[in-house]
This record gives structure tokens, sequence and C-alpha cells, in this order.
């Protein structure tokens, strides 16, 4: 079953629930529409990779604003983005850990020439191999601490 199968599938169950199901429902609205969004845009069908990518992309948005209502002091709309990050998680796989990603990024310096391990080339190999499995800052301070030891 495909993500966006799962996701419609869901959403059914979440209109069934009524008011217990509200939250979700709104969630997988959003991010159905994203995904709509982004089939216009696209010549060819979005693969899981693609709504995943989307996925990741909305959970970053949601991040981001905790961080600012947190500084706000805003009790209701961070425990209100708390949730909607516990729905898009459901569809998410499982983040790498910080050790995992930087295995992840020694492996690929590893298998560059001393010539070619330059930030710039590490990090484009290193966001393809752990897209939305691993958070683009981390991924950025960890290559930038290894190729720096180079």
């Amino acid at each position: 079953m495909t993500i966006q199968e799962r996701l419609q599938q869901d959403m059914k169950a979440a209109m069934k629930a009524k008011e217990e199901g509200k939250l979700e429902l709104s969630v997988i609205r959003m991010v159905r529409a994203a995904i709509k969004n982004k089939e216009i845009d696209s010549p060819e069908p979005l693969t899981d990779d693609d709504v995943i990518a989307i996925l990741a992309k909305e959970m970053k948005l949601r991040k981001d604003s905790l961080t600012e209502f947190e500084k706000s002091d805003r009790n209701d709309l961070i425990e209100q983005t708390k949730a909607e990050m516990a729905v898009l998680a459901k569809y998410l796989p499982a983040s790498l850990s910080e050790e995992e990603v930087r295995e992840a990024v020694q492996a690929i310096i590893a298998g560059m020439t001393a010539a070619e391990v330059n930030f710039g080339a590490v990090m484009k190999t290193a966001m393809a191999q752990l897209k939305g499995r691993a958070d683009g800052s981390m991924v950025n301070r960890i290559v930038r601490e290894l190729v720096a030891q180079k």
C-alpha cells in the first residue's frame, strides 16, 4: 500500500470518527492538498519518495512554527502543533540517529577521492542518500565537521 493510499484510508476513518478525528482529518487534508499541488506541477506521477519529501517539508514547517510559538509562550498553539506533528510522524519513515548519519557521511567521504572531497559534493550526495530520513540541518553540521577534518 502506498503512502497516498494509506492517507486516503486514514482520512475516511477520521471522517467516520467525527469529533475525535477532527485534527487528524485536517492534517491529512492539508497533506493531500500539498501532494495534489505537487502532482499538478509535476509531469510524472509522484513516487512514495516524493510524498515522503512533501511530508518532511510539512514536518519541518511545524518544527519551525513550534520554536516560534515557544518563544512567544503560546501554549495553545504549541499543543496544536505538537498534535499535528504526531499525525505527520505516522507517515514518515523513522529518522536516522546522529550516529547513523555520521556513519553514512563517513562512508560517502571514504568513497570519494581526496580531490573530490568538498562540502558541496559531500552534502549533495548525503542529502540524496538520506532524503526524508534525516534532518537537513543535522546533515549539514556533520558534513561540515567531517569535511573540515579531511
